[in-house]
């Protein structure tokens, strides 16, 4: 929702107050994530706020309160029974609980609560310059960011890339190697070694808690003995590659061009570079809600992060087609065009194109 700029007060102020009413909401989702009150009523049906304290190990009062709030926001149902029970319809229970769905959206509250708890050191980073890492962020926005993007890439990602006929002939050649530059929990890398099972797939991110986990996930995968895990930084990348993809990460680093001069050295001259990264528009659009999101990572999660490793080119979460293009030129690609893939989530993706 967007006003004229010259709305009355009130109707700001109504603006403002409906705002509020979306964050107690989410700080809600949030609670219902963590504590698993959403994950017992998927499991068990209609239960008391005493049924659901006791599978839960909270408090009952706490569990009421919440009940009841959800009831009146809508995410729950309140039966006529005699003490109270409450009901997860089966919409919510799949958007709110269940990890391989497409419209799995409980990890969004938890990146907005988790980045929100930070918020002493996001406003000295706002007065200083200074930033504040994923490492900071915490659990709470690094497994958020891996949740959120793990159905897509589970479901999704092999046909989306087989679907365009020149990148899946590289992918697809017999012992190919492909890298995936900031990999985070790794569901893209497995998505890639299931796709292209004649390939050998590197995962490599900077942060190690998340290598840690993607190795554990792999290892739970069909492609295990495919997928090797590094600890590093793009530089750090050893060998030529076939294909290197960068899923949701260039927008975070503090020196793209030189991420992507490292990558274009990777690779090899008939290989192909993909980098999936918000699907944003060419500017400023004032109340499309997309736009509204991708500033609201930004604002508290990616441009701090970038931010907090000098120097930096402070990109942050809207990266338009402009500056992706502007970074690949610079570091030596020779053009950048938008792949055949639509309807993956909110992300678009690039193909930069390598010297002849």
């Amino acid at each position: 929702m967007s006003l004229h700029p010259h709305a009355p007060a009130n109707a700001w102020a109504d603006l403002v107050f409906a705002s509020a009413l979306g964050a107690i909401d989410i700080l809600a989702i949030h609670l219902g994530d963590r504590l698993g009150w959403y994950r017992a009523l998927a499991a068990a049906g209609p239960l008391t706020a005493s049924e659901l304290a006791q599978r839960t190990g909270t408090h009952p009062r706490y569990a009421q309160e919440w009940l009841e709030q959800q009831v009146t926001s809508g995410f729950l149902e309140a039966l006529p029974t005699d003490p109270m029970q409450f009901r997860l319809p089966e919409g919510a229970a799949e958007a709110l609980t269940d990890k391989h769905s497409l419209a799995y959206i409980a990890p969004l509250a938890r990146m907005l609560s988790g980045s929100a708890s930070h918020m002493p050191a996001l406003l000295d980073a706002y007065r200083t310059g200074k930033g504040v890492s994923w490492t900071e962020l915490g659990d709470d926005a690094r497994w958020s960011q891996a949740d959120m993007n793990r159905p897509w890439f589970e479901s999704l990602l092999a046909d989306a890339i087989r679907g365009v006929p020149d990148v899946h002939q590289v992918l697809d050649r017999p012992g190919a190697r492909i890298a995936d530059v900031a990999c985070g929990a790794g569901w893209s890398t497995i998505a890639l070694a299931d796709a292209y099972p004649l390939a050998a797939v590197t995962g490599i991110d900077i942060d190690g808690p998340s290598i840690e986990r993607a190795r554990r996930n792999a290892s739970e995968s069909s492609s295990w003995d495919r997928v090797v895990f590094h600890a590093g930084d793009v530089a750090d990348l050893s060998g030529r590659f076939d294909g290197v993809f960068v899923f949701e990460a260039l927008h975070d680093m503090p020196r793209p061009v030189e991420a992507l001069a490292a990558i274009r050295r990777a690779v090899k001259p008939d290989g192909v570079v993909i980098v999936m990264d918000e699907g944003v528009g060419d500017a400023v659009a004032p109340g499309d809600d997309v736009e509204r999101l991708m500033y609201g990572f930004s604002l508290f999660v990616c441009l701090p992060d970038g931010m907090s490793s000098q120097p930096s080119a402070g990109t942050g979460t809207v990266m338009r087609p402009a500056t992706l293009t502007h970074y690949a030129m610079e570091a030596g690609f020779t053009d950048v065009s938008v792949l055949p893939i639509s309807d993956f989530s909110f992300f678009r993706f690039y193909r930069l194109h390598l010297p002849a």
